[in-house]
């Protein structure tokens, strides 16, 4: 044989090898076939904007499979706090992942100084299992279940919510995770027999940066105008070259995750109205950022049909949270009447309520770090992110921003009913403010509503907001009110480029479909679901058990399993608050299905986008 030739065949029995890994034992007991399971993320995909001309692998799904058309988010709607609870099944007063930037207490690296914690970092995540007694979710995820009970289990893509799907497994051998550090200093393991199989496949075992979809610009700088297809691609050959066949050899059933970052990454970063609130994220940036998820999602059916294994296989495909336009013009803010050196004159900075609120209670502004901070001098925190006292180590108030929500916590006991009254006194009386959440332990405040009607009080392990505000949101036009609206918001990012985080439905609604074996074909699910009602759902599919803490768990969704039947019919309802001293009621809009509440939309008369009309 030439030399060449036997070189390729080592390498193919390599890889073959690799890929087989661990076989039964002789006299094993034979066990009836489990279906296997993928789990595709669109980070950021809004449901309206899924037509066959923007995606037409999601769209074929959707029509062939099962229509979640009337699907929800978790407020807040941002990243980590949705993907903690398609990991677990459970809403976000369980599994204590309030939003992307949550406050933690002592900080967890001492070097920073920061009381305040950016979730989608794996370092990070260590740190919170570390503090949180070894697993801050304080719930088990539906990765960790597959792989207690003999799948193979592995989460690619994002950094953060990927780590999420298995917090717990960070070894590289319990499940396989890659995400953007892969191969680099802040990265998990990797296992050496799965770098191995990367290699042999003809890839690097070190994931690529975004290339020319990273850099969002500044306020006089357009963004990117390019998808985020270098790195998916990797991700994407990942999947279908190196772990579907890995999965096959193994001859086990496995659950794979699949985050896409697009077309979250393209969205928030498009540079193709910088300042503007049009095209917004219905450009060209944002909808290649929506066909480069859609190739992906293509690319793992049809690997899944060459391998034989689309017949035996679920794939479920949902998105964290929907989008909006940033708003940063009129805003009301008495901060936007001051200058800053990286802001447009007029407009808000980052760090807009954290500044307003600071001056109003007449304390002193810090950053996140403990930095003092002068407005009056053209600085502002960055990112919006933080803390209001005399002293900043033990400060009066610290601010999470999570986009369109800010994340409210009064560490101090003494004081702290006084206090959130003059909070929610002076929000209340704010133009960007739409609604006003505040802990069940303060009462009723007039304007509020308590944490527990949005699912944001129960078993979390992490320390509880004490106020939770939702942001203004407003419609720039269109005949669909949701993919054209903008939000005020708390970011780093311009007018123009895309964010979310608040309780509009542009935001709640997201994408959500199945199809495989074990769902019903050519059905639209005229039921209200959420991202909390997957895991349940899956586990009951794949006879695991996710061994709850906490209460506030989603349902199975039976209405869209093969042989299903109709579903129980749900309720619109609607709950307000007793009007504030200045007439602000807090409106929440919502749809119950038994005990499960699904969250449509929340804010003040005029100051929310509650639906496809506005």
């Amino acid at each position: 044989m030439p030399p060449r030739a036997l070189t390729a065949t080592l390498a193919a029995l390599t890889l073959a090898a690799l890929a087989a890994g661990p076989v039964a034992a002789k006299g094993a007991k034979s066990k009836a076939p489990r279906h296997n399971l993928i789990i595709f993320v669109a980070d950021g995909l809004r449901s309206g904007i899924v037509t066959p001309e923007t995606a037409p692998n999601m769209a074929e799904l959707r029509a062939k499979g099962v229509d979640f058309h009337n699907s929800h988010s978790l407020f807040p709607t941002v990243t980590t706090a949705n993907a903690s609870a398609i990991a677990t099944g459970h809403r976000l007063g369980d599994t204590g992942d309030f939003g992307n930037t949550i406050y933690v207490g002592p900080p967890l690296d001492p070097g920073t100084g920061s009381q305040v914690a950016g979730l989608e970092d794996d370092p990070t995540l260590g740190r919170m299992n570390a503090r949180f007694a070894g697993n801050y979710l304080n719930e088990t995820t539906l990765l960790a279940a597959a792989r207690r009970a003999g799948y193979s289990t592995a989460a690619i893509g994002k950094l953060g919510p990927t780590a999420v799907q298995d917090v717990t497994a960070r070894d590289g051998v319990a499940s396989i995770i890659i995400d953007d550090e892969t191969g680099h200093s802040r990265g998990l393991p990797l296992a050496p027999d799965v770098a191995a199989a990367i290699r042999a496949a003809g890839l690097d075992p070190v994931t690529p940066s975004r290339g020319l979809n990273a850099g969002s610009g500044d306020f006089r700088t357009p963004g990117v105008t390019h998808a985020n297809i270098v790195q998916q691609d990797w991700y994407a050959a990942v999947a279908t070259q190196v772990l579907l066949p890995r999965f096959k050899a193994r001859k086990k059933p496995f659950v794979l995750v699949f985050w896409s970052r697009d077309p979250d990454g393209s969205q928030h970063d498009q540079g193709d109205s910088l300042n503007s609130l049009k095209p917004g994220i219905n450009g060209p940036t944002a909808m290649a950022g929506i066909r480069n998820a859609d190739t992906d999602l293509g690319r793992l059916r049809a690997r899944l049909k060459e391998l034989g294994l689309d017949k035996t296989t679920d794939v479920v495909v949902t998105a964290d949270h929907g989008f909006s336009v940033i708003a940063r013009q009129d805003s009301g803010s008495a901060a936007a009447k001051l200058s800053y050196p990286d802001v447009v004159p007029g407009f808000a900075p980052q760090g807009f309520v954290a500044i307003d609120l600071a001056q109003s209670l007449g304390l002193p502004l810090y950053d996140q770090r403990g930095r003092p901070l002068d407005p009056l001098k053209g600085e502002h925190p960055n990112n919006g992110t933080a803390v209001i006292g005399s002293d900043p180590a033990h400060p009066d108030v610290v601010i999470g921003a999570n986009g369109g929500a800010e994340l409210i916590w009064l560490p101090r006991n003494d004081g702290r009913e006084a206090l959130s009254k003059r909070m929610v006194r002076f929000l209340a009386a704010q133009d960007y403010v739409a609604a006003i959440f505040v802990d069940d332990s303060l009462g009723s405040i007039p304007g509020t509503l308590p944490l527990t009607a949005v699912g944001l009080k129960g078993s979390a392990r992490t320390p509880r907001p004490t106020i939770v505000v939702s942001l203004r949101s407003f419609s720039t036009g269109c005949e669909n009110a949701e993919l054209c609206t903008a939000e005020f918001s708390e970011t780093s990012l311009q007018q123009g480029q895309g964010n979310h985080g608040s309780l509009s439905r542009a935001n709640s609604h997201n994408f959500m479909a199945a199809i495989g074996p074990d769902f019903r074909s050519r059905y639209r699910d005229p039921a209200p679901v959420s991202n909390a009602d997957l895991a349940i759902t899956l586990a009951k599919i794949l006879k695991l058990d996710l061994k709850p803490q906490g209460k506030l768990s989603g349902r199975v969704l039976a209405e869209a399993r093969k042989g299903g039947g109709k579903p129980a019919a749900s309720k619109a309802k609607v709950l307000k608050s007793k009007p504030a001293a200045n007439g602000f009621v807090t409106v929440l809009r919502y749809q119950e299905l038994g005990k499960q509440r699904y969250l449509d939309s929340a804010g003040a008369s005029g100051r929310v986008v509650t639906g496809p009309n506005g």
